[in-house]
């Protein structure tokens, strides 16, 4: 059956980064997966929505909405997205039934010094509003299905303790039971450049 596996925290917190590399195990063990980073989605659904309150739940319910009609058709969600309110990602949990919740947890410190566009130095000084961390919250999950110590951890020891919940828990089976794909990177990657020289994102990793 399929699911959405949801990788919230702070900007910084190497949600896209760790979310990436679940997508791209899952689809080397030849299973339906879609990943549906935060930033893309917003360009291409939310572009007209700023970072309010509300503007920022509306974002984060079309993105789970999204997931609910890919899940609906036997398709794993691997989401990377801020999130930052617990009500919205209450309502995605009870829409989308099985929604696997994974906290980066990441002090406010430590994805500052991540920060390489500068962002966060932006946010303090005014230039950003409603910046999360900074002049907006971030609700922590009080009960996340898995926390990724993401200041502490290596991304390939983080990945390990997702895809582990995911086999222990039955959403996945164990690797050695799934035969290896011919899923490439390199058509990934061209599949993202392709998107960026049509206009639907910008820069992305």
């Amino acid at each position: 059956m399929s699911f959405t596996l949801w990788f919230t925290g702070l900007s910084g917190a190497g949600k896209s980064t760790l979310a990436r590399n679940s997508y791209f195990e899952l689809k080397s063990r030849g299973l339906a997966a879609e990943l549906l980073d935060g930033d893309l989605i917003r360009t291409n659904f939310s572009s007209e929505l700023g970072f309010t309150r509300r503007d920022r739940d509306i974002n984060i319910r079309r993105i789970g909405f999204i997931c609910h009609l890919l899940n609906r058709n036997g398709i794993i969600c691997v989401v990377a997205a801020i999130s930052p309110y617990a009500e919205a990602r209450a309502q995605n949990r009870e829409l989308l039934g099985r929604y696997v919740e994974v906290f980066c947890r990441c002090p406010l410190e430590v994805a500052e010094g991540r920060d390489v566009k500068g962002l966060y130095a932006r946010a303090r000084k005014g230039e950003i509003p409603n910046f999360t961390g900074i002049s907006d919250p971030y609700e922590a999950p009080l009960a996340p299905e898995i926390v990724a110590d993401t200041a502490n951890t290596g991304i390939n020891d983080c990945l390990c303790s997702v895809l582990g919940w995911l086999e222990r828990n039955s959403y996945i089976p164990e690797a050695d039971s799934c035969p290896r794909t011919s899923f490439s990177l390199n058509d990934e990657r061209e599949w993202r450049s392709r998107l960026i020289r049509l206009g639907y994102a910008k820069g992305l990793d």
